[in-house]
């Protein structure tokens, strides 16, 4: 049997969306943020961690002039924040 990406995605307890500004951040292909997401999100810190990369990838997106990528990691933080660190706005 094996896993699909939407398997690995779906078992992360991350959206693809997060993973995507995991992997922008962090410059690696999804599969890799896949796994470095759902390490973060059940390590001690790791939440703040993926908070901060969300966070770096508004700003980068913000100096190149890239509004509609803006909004979007904007809409993802939110929604992370929403489901994953609820203590750290």
């Amino acid at each position: 049997m094996y896993l699909s990406m939407q398997d690995c995605i779906d078992i992360s307890d991350l959206t693809e969306d997060e993973i995507l500004a995991i992997a922008e951040h962090e410059n690696l292909p999804e599969i890799l943020a896949i796994e470095l997401g759902s390490y973060l999100v059940h390590a001690p810190g790791g939440e703040k961690r993926i908070k901060r990369m969300i966070q770096d990838d508004i700003k980068n997106s913000q100096e190149k002039g890239d509004f509609k990528h803006t909004a979007l990691l904007k809409s993802v933080l939110k929604h992370y924040l929403e489901h994953h660190a609820p203590n750290s706005k």
